[in-house]
């Protein structure tokens, strides 16, 4: 196996594996995330840029077999997993991979789905394949991480390793499911690496683009996919090769360790952290410590600064520039916000964590949490660098017009395998973004479909529910 480059072996591994290789909390795992991506997805469907990406969707025209959630005729599938791709990824509510640093499911799960819908798949090969898929994704991801600096290297170069990584996982995942040899799972990946992209400097200064990565991401796969079908090929080696993948984007060898070891019988899906809040990853740990502070029962006026330790390398997303975090625009640029991450905690989400309502426009602009924020700092902390990337840690030190000090830690991430969420509680996630799209029988069924997701015959009949939108 080793005469095979690096594309050739996850091709073999993605043609080897069938569904009933795959352990059982992996088959529940992929379940949960189809859960959880369809939920998000449907809560995204009334923002502008939800809109403009259905818009242009539309306009497009071409051979209509897929669902995009919140649109209420067919569309191609690379289309449909445009859409969806968008729409999954748009709250920041989507999954993330530990310590890649990436949201592995708001890419693969619309390519997937879409391509299941094109080729009239069942849910085996659904889940066969977004397990293949986020695997693959992931294992990217893994190649791109530096063990000694502790951060990924796409990230070090600006890159959005989530999009980059997903329109490749994404891509085995739709030709898998299309039912793809060996060598055309090769061609795929060596077609999508030509379409993988992102660039993340919206996360720090503002745009809406970044929630546009998902969907074009899962569109490139669709497209890689169907390319290599009609035969067009790609480079065997376009992962290690002098020009590949590795050199391309991580501009040294990567990791090809983390692509094979123990490709097929050690899973990372299921390790794969669910978000509970609907903001970056880097601010839950804010959010959790300033809910502990709040239910100390301390009066808000009594705070005189607030001191948020991150790791160092957190700053540069939510914390810097200062000036522009302690006074988010928009409830999308407070998504990225440590001080309003903080101010969440202590005054939002029912005093449990954050909500959807609190990444408001009005909420990010309210005089009371803009003068909270005023108080916060962001600094580097030496326990949180210790710990990261493999959790996502915060200390809040709050001290108090008194002179008193109270300091609240919070050292591991909610939704990761230390601190899993069950599938009611994915369920209920999923009930709070979708309950004003749909009854209460229909959040139920959806979600009984999702947890026996491999035994769906039609996959269109899962997605049905949700293709009108909640604008009309």
């Amino acid at each position: 196996m080793s005469e095979l480059t690096l594309a050739q072996q996850v091709a073999r591994f993605a043609v080897n594996t069938r569904y009933e290789d795959l352990p059982e909390d992996v088959v529940a795992s992929v379940g949960m995330r189809v859960l959880d991506t369809l939920g998000i997805a449907v809560a995204a469907t009334d923002l502008d840029t939800s809109r403009a990406a259905i818009a242009w969707a539309c306009e497009q025209g071409g051979t209509a077999t897929a669902t995009a959630i919140g649109v209420d005729v067919a569309l191609p599938p690379m289309l449909a997993a445009f859409v969806n791709g968008v729409l999954a990824h748009s709250l920041d509510f989507d999954d993330t991979h530990l310590p890649s640093i990436l949201h592995p499911s708001a890419s693969v799960v619309p390519a997937a789905l879409a391509a299941a819908q094109e080729h009239g798949a069942d849910g085996r090969a659904l889940v066969r394949g977004i397990a293949i898929g986020l695997e693959v994704c992931v294992r990217l991801g893994m190649a791109g991480f530096d063990p000694d600096a502790k951060n990924s290297v796409f990230f070090e170069h600006g890159q959005h390793a989530t999009s980059i990584c997903g329109a490749m996982g994404g891509a085995v995942a739709a030709a898998v499911i299309g039912g793809a040899s060996e060598t055309g799972i090769v061609d795929t990946m060596g077609i999508a690496a030509s379409m993988a992209s992102g660039i993340i400097e919206a996360n720090r200064t503002g745009g809406t683009v970044k929630r546009m990565h998902c969907g074009w991401a899962a569109h490139s796969a669709l497209s890689a996919a169907g390319l290599s079908r009609h035969g067009i090929t790609g480079p065997p080696t376009v992962l290690e090769g002098r020009f590949g993948f590795f050199q391309a984007w991580l501009h040294e060898p990567g990791r090809a360790n983390e692509i094979v070891a123990g490709l097929g019988t050690e899973w990372a899906v299921p390790g794969i952290f669910f978000k509970p809040y609907p903001a970056n990853h880097f601010t839950h740990a804010a959010i959790d410590a300033g809910a502990a502070l709040r239910k100390r029962g301390i009066v808000m006026e009594d705070i005189g600064t607030l001191e948020l330790g991150v790791p160092a390398a957190n700053l540069r997303t939510i914390g810097e520039p200062i000036e522009v975090k302690r006074t988010p625009a928009t409830g999308y640029m407070a998504q990225f916000s440590g001080p309003y991450a903080v101010v969440v905690g202590l005054l939002g989400g029912g005093g449990l964590g954050a909500a959807l309502e609190d990444y408001s426009d009005e909420l990010a602009n309210d005089p009371q949490r803009r003068e909270l924020m005023a108080k916060v700092s962001v600094v580097p902390d030496s326990r949180c660098d210790a710990i990261f990337p493999h959790q996502f840690p915060a200390v809040l030190t709050a001290t108090m017009t008194d002179g008193s000090v109270l300091v609240e830690e919070v050292l591991t991430t909610r939704g990761g395998p230390e601190r899993p969420l069950s599938f009611e509680e994915v369920s209920a996630k999923f009930t709070s973004n979708a309950q004003q799209f749909l009854s209460e029988t229909e959040l139920g069924a959806l979600a009984g479909r999702c947890h026996a997701l491999g035994d769906l015959s039609n996959i269109t009949e899962l997605l049905a529910p949700l293709t009108v939108s909640k604008n009309q």
